[in-house]
């Protein structure tokens, strides 16, 4: 055990405070234990959504049913007969205080008040208006700035779809997305800086509106500022300083698209996820205030591209009413404190980045505890999981007094399915809870529920709020089915390996899809990962399987850093490191230096492009990797 919330934290929390009028209304005692609250939750959803609409002050006509009730798991309809407009339910506030604080790269600074962002809104929605109708796509190529999130909440209280992708997707990228989906407006910015290089944007345009001829208008900001022409593309500071403002807010269905989201595609063309915008509207605020505790005037930061769901969860945190800080760029830029840096000087009380960030930290032995984070209440960490000795890490080296919350769900959700809580202590690798109303469950390989403590496929037993309305273009809707639906009848099967830990809690052992299975016997990558990376000299590895001699060979491939070399001695500890604390099976039969590892976008690394490319099966969708290049070096080697 690492941590556990003062009992003062605790009374004045929002879980708590929930807790309390559900057991005083219903005449329940949780006594501050998340588990019984949780399985109130799920024996009682009904209840529990309906209950929590109210306390989290949704703005909009609740209606009278809260699920309708459909034999097909996706087909459950939740608050049918209400309409909201999701972005009244953003612009909480109307006052003179920060909005929204940005932070760029090369150095830049901007900031926007609620009033502002509120007109803006309206002037921007206003011109949208004018230009598209309701239902109609939005796709945004853009950096993860001020404008960019003006740009959806306008979309949002229209009633347009909206769709985008950070300016790290290269061209194809692009198009492989959006041409899906046929949006009528393009949004873009002039430019953007990543490790200290200017990287224009504008170039690449003639050739996306070419392969997505629905574009109808493009409108473009000025990433510093100082550009309001930009020839035959329409400015959005004009749009700003011409427009008259519609405070309209017009109430829409609970389930109307809000935005399209879009699967990895790192197994063919990315599929594309549309989401409600009350479902995903209730899920994140619960996850919100219920799970991370983010309270009025709380300043929440995560670090994400626009292209990551992390993106929209961030910006949900404005129906709590915090501030919202972004920034765009190098997390590690110029130098390695950029982030821990900005967390001090503008107080975080919510710090959010992926566990590939805590674990580059850990692994260059930084230490934050010179820096001031006395406001830090929460750290959240995701994208992959947080081994143990990185949990140990954060309270040694970054502070001993902090929820540090390890999240994960991820696109097909908008959110998280498990996460954590303030009533339970932290203990180290482990992940604190199920997400309250949401029945999660671990299957076998033959859809029975495991015993104990065993591994296996995560999945969700019941309807939820945030599962996706639809997948664009499915007319017979295969495409959710196959996703969601095939390997178990009518439960949401998620494609996590996972386990359920003596705490309640889960320890999650990487993606179904790359498991190891040398003899028969399944391997979560993430045991080896863990064993791997606390090595002196090893940045990171990627551990695949191989077909060979009609069994798996498992292939461990390492990083090292600069002046470190993978040798006998080291690969000799690595096994005997591998088979004491995991086992005999899980010990590589080759292990290989790297030059780099394939990742994603939003840095996931890619262990299926390896796996295909030593089991000579074809690649597709390169676009979906942030560093496709480097698979020459894979598919050079020669390891029969």
């Amino acid at each position: 055990m690492l941590w556990k919330a003062s009992k003062d934290k605790i009374e004045k929390s929002k879980i708590n405070e929930f807790s309390k009028l559900i057991e005083k209304k219903y005449n329940q005692k949780f006594n501050q234990n998340y588990k019984s609250f949780w399985e109130w939750s799920v024996a009682n959803d009904e209840i529990f959504w309906n209950e929590y609409w109210d306390f989290a002050n949704i703005l909009g006509t609740k209606g009278n049913i809260v699920i309708q009730k459909d034999k097909k798991f996706y087909k459950n309809k939740f608050f049918p007969n209400s309409k909201l407009n999701f972005a009244k339910n953003l612009l909480v506030k109307k006052n003179n205080e920060t909005a929204i604080f940005s932070q760029k790269e090369n150095g830049e600074e901007d900031q926007i008040t609620w009033n502002e962002l509120y007109e803006q809104v309206c002037k921007f929605s206003s011109y949208l208006k004018s230009k598209i109708k309701f239902g109609d796509r939005v796709a945004a190529y853009t950096p993860n700035t001020i404008e960019t999130i003006i740009s959806f909440i306008a979309c949002a209280k229209n009633g347009n779809i909206w769709s985008s992708c950070s300016p790290d997707f290269g061209v194809q990228g692009v198009i492989d997305r959006f041409a899906q989906i046929e949006p009528k407006v393009f949004i873009t910015c002039d430019s953007y800086y990543y490790n200290g290089k200017k990287i224009d944007l504008l170039a690449r345009l003639p050739e996306i509106l070419k392969h997505i001829p629905s574009v109808q208008e493009v409108i473009v900001f000025s990433y510093k500022k100082n550009e309001d022409n930009f020839g035959k593309y329409i400015s959005f500071s004009k749009i700003i300083k011409n427009q008259k403002p519609d405070e309209n807010f017009e109430e829409f269905e609970f389930d109307h698209p809000v935005y399209i989201l879009y699967s990895s595609g790192t197994t063919g063309k990315p599929k594309c996820i549309v989401h409600g915008a009350g479902n995903s509207l209730i899920e994140q605020k619960k996850e919100l205030s219920i799970h991370c505790d983010v309270k009025d005037k709380d300043r929440l930061f995560y670090f994400t591209s626009t292209g990551w769901m992390m993106w929209n969860w961030k910006v949900g945190a404005l129906s709590c009413g915090a501030t919202i800080y972004l920034y765009d760029g190098n997390p590690f830029y110029p130098k390695i404190d950029r982030l821990i840096q900005y967390c001090a000087e503008h107080q975080f009380t919510l710090f959010g980045v992926g566990a590939k960030y805590i674990d580059h930290l850990k692994n260059e032995k930084f230490n934050a505890k010179s820096y001031d984070l006395s406001s830090l209440n929460t750290i959240t960490s995701t994208g992959s999981p947080l081994v143990k000795e990185s949990f140990e890490y954060v309270y040694q080296n970054i502070k001993n007094d902090v929820h540090l919350s390890s999240i994960s769900g991820g696109t097909d959700v908008v959110g998280c399915i498990v996460l954590g809580n303030l009533f339970d202590p932290i203990y180290a690798g482990e992940i604190q809870c199920p997400s309250l109303a949401i029945e999660v469950a671990i299957y076998n390989e033959n859809g029975s529920e495991v015993k104990n403590d065993d591994k296996g496929e995560l999945v969700i037993k019941k309807p939820f709020p945030s599962m996706p309305v639809k997948f664009w273009n499915d007319p017979d809707e295969s495409k959710i089915q196959n996703a969601y639906f095939n390997k178990f009848k009518n439960i949401w099967y998620h494609g996590d390996y996972i386990q359920r830990t003596i705490n309640n809690g889960y320890i999650i052992y990487g993606r179904s899809d790359a498991t190891l299975k040398p003899g028969g016997v399944r391997i979560g990558t993430a045991e080896i990962y863990r064993q791997v990376e606390n090595f002196e000299g090893i940045i990171e590895a990627l551990v695949v399987g191989q077909n060979y001699n009609d069994d798996v060979r498992i292939v461990l491939f390492v990083k090292m850093k600069q002046g470190s070399k993978l040798n006998d001695e080291l690969i000799g500890k690595i096994k005997s490191k591998i088979k004491v604390n995991c086992s005999p099976r899980h010990v590589p039969q080759l292990i290989i230096e790297c030059p780099d590892i394939p990742r994603t976008k939003s840095g996931k690394i890619v262990e299926i492009a390896v796996r295909k490319i030593l089991n000579k099966e074809k690649i597709e969708n390169l676009e979906a990797l942030a560093n496709p290049e480097i698979l020459d070096f894979y598919q050079n080697l020669n390891l029969n």
